[in-house]
């Protein structure tokens, strides 16, 4: 059986109403995108009003890296963390606001400037609606399940890394296929034959896992999707696993350079006949969301989901001003 990785953080599944007595604000902010200098020029006066310590960092990549840095040290246990965090970027922001308070979550909400945004429940222009409703205690806290990982090193000992949306082992560039040997509570599932294995999250479940074919989670649920990247196998289908497994990915074949990649921004070198392990993490990660979001609004908004060529027309609908909708074949709604 495969020996279950433990975290050194309680288990917490608490899901508690956000907080309100939120006085230490940290923004990060993904100043390489257009129009957030201006949004943080409207917001940093905005704020200094209503709280007591306020922080804006430019540049939420260079931040994650200083902060996972510092978390080495000793005493960085004890050193203060913001009550709230508003990131003004898109999903990689978010994720990378996630990975620099990984050990020590901290509520977080994001106004949406990337293509997407899956992870961030509200749009810039949004704003003040948006941050009035957190310091007034209106906003909804979505704990978000995330992936511990344990991985090899160079010096031979396990490491850990934790991700919010997915683990990918994946090949390099120039080279043949990887052979990944997937084991679930030391039960030999199947060895993939593919370009790389994607194991998701429930919130990484429309990420890149959707894109190689997997399918969309619920962000409440709790499971794990494991999804091969292009696999030789056409009968090798995405797998949603319970998220009390225990999952091991062992790379068995492998010419040339294999890496894990955890939520698209930390690197870990892999050689044949390697191990990752996988299992929930304990805690969740705080999410802010605005209260009466749509989940299913936010996927047909962000994929382009239509009912029908006629979205006027809700099928069966009866009654003055109902039309038929032709499904093809002679066939009538």
């Amino acid at each position: 059986m495969t020996k279950p990785i433990r975290a050194s953080v309680k288990r917490d599944d608490s899901s508690a109403k956000a907080r309100v007595d939120y006085q230490r604000v940290l923004v990060l902010a993904d100043g390489e995108k257009s129009n957030v200098s201006a949004l943080v020029a409207d917001l940093e006066p905005w704020l200094k009003k209503r709280v007591r310590e306020l922080s804006i960092q430019m540049d939420v990549r260079a931040f994650c890296k200083e902060r996972q840095a510092s978390t080495s040290r000793a005493a960085s246990a004890d050193a203060p963390v913001p009550d709230v965090v508003v990131v003004l970027g898109g999903d990689g922001a978010i994720l990378a606001a996630a990975r620099a308070f990984a050990e020590r979550p901290v509520p977080t909400i994001g106004l949406n400037f990337g293509r997407v945004g899956y992870l961030a429940s509200a749009e810039t222009h949004h704003w003040q609606e948006t941050l009035t409703e957190v310091f007034e205690g209106r906003a909804v806290l979505e704990p978000r399940m995330r992936v511990l990982a344990e991985l090899p090193s160079a010096t031979g000992a396990r490491i850990q890394a934790i991700a919010m949306n997915d683990v990918v082992v994946t090949r390099g560039a120039y080279q043949g296929m990887l052979e990944v040997a997937l084991e679930v509570d030391g039960h030999w599932v199947t060895n993939y034959r593919a370009d790389g294995l994607i194991v998701a999250t429930p919130s990484g479940s429309t990420a890149y896992s959707l894109a190689a074919g997997g399918p969309i989670l619920a962000p409440a649920m709790q499971g794990f999707v494991v999804t091969p990247i292009c696999p030789q196998s056409l009968s090798h289908r995405p797998v949603v696993m319970h998220s009390d497994n225990q999952l091991s990915l062992k790379v068995t074949r492998s010419i040339g350079v294999t890496t894990v990649v955890v939520d698209g921004q930390g690197f870990f070198p892999m050689s044949e006949g390697d191990t990752v392990k996988l299992a929930r993490h304990p805690v969740p990660y705080p999410l802010l969301a605005r209260p009466g979001l749509d989940p299913f609004k936010r996927l047909r908004d962000r994929l382009g989901w239509r009912g029908s060529f006629e979205p006027d027309v809700f099928p069966g609908e009866v009654g003055p001003g109902a039309r038929d909708i032709d499904i093809g074949d002679g066939g009538r709604l």
